[in-house]
């Protein structure tokens, strides 16, 4: 039953330790439980604080971090036209070692995602695909 509280509240300490590290400014990003189905609007919840609605990276942390969020929207472009679905999947899972995050200090969603449903233990996996499927549909053309 504790699970969400702790679990929101444990990703604003992790989005405000993150945010704090690369800044000397304290940003508080809310987190609420979505659905399950809907991709996108575990992106507004989840994602676009620091990447933006758009995915473009120019959402309202982006200014207090030491370097720019990814564009999102360019994924498939600097993949040789291929959403990289794969490793997507693994940033979302375990964080990533890429320049734009500037370590893997990224907040990891999978635990956070995971920890949503003590229902359905696929519950995680079902949350990052239909995040990965959102993630296809922004995808610059």
């Amino acid at each position: 039953m504790l699970k969400f509280p702790v679990s929101a509240a444990m990703v604003a300490a992790i989005a405000i330790s993150f945010a704090h590290a690369q800044s000397n400014a304290t940003v508080t990003i809310p987190v609420k439980k979505t659905e399950a189905t809907s991709g996108k609007k575990m992106f507004a919840s989840y994602c676009a604080p620091c990447h933006g609605v758009d995915g473009q990276g120019h959402g309202p942390v982006a200014s207090s971090l030491k370097t720019s969020p990814l564009d999102l929207t360019m994924l498939s472009r600097k993949n040789g036209g291929q959403f990289p679905e794969k490793h997507v999947i693994a940033v979302l899972q375990f964080g990533a070692d890429v320049p734009s995050h500037g370590s893997t200090t990224m907040p990891v969603w999978g635990p956070v995602l995971g920890s949503m449903s003590n229902t359905n233990p696929m519950d995680k996996q079902i949350r990052i695909n239909n995040l990965v499927d959102y993630l296809k549909t922004i995808q610059a053309k």
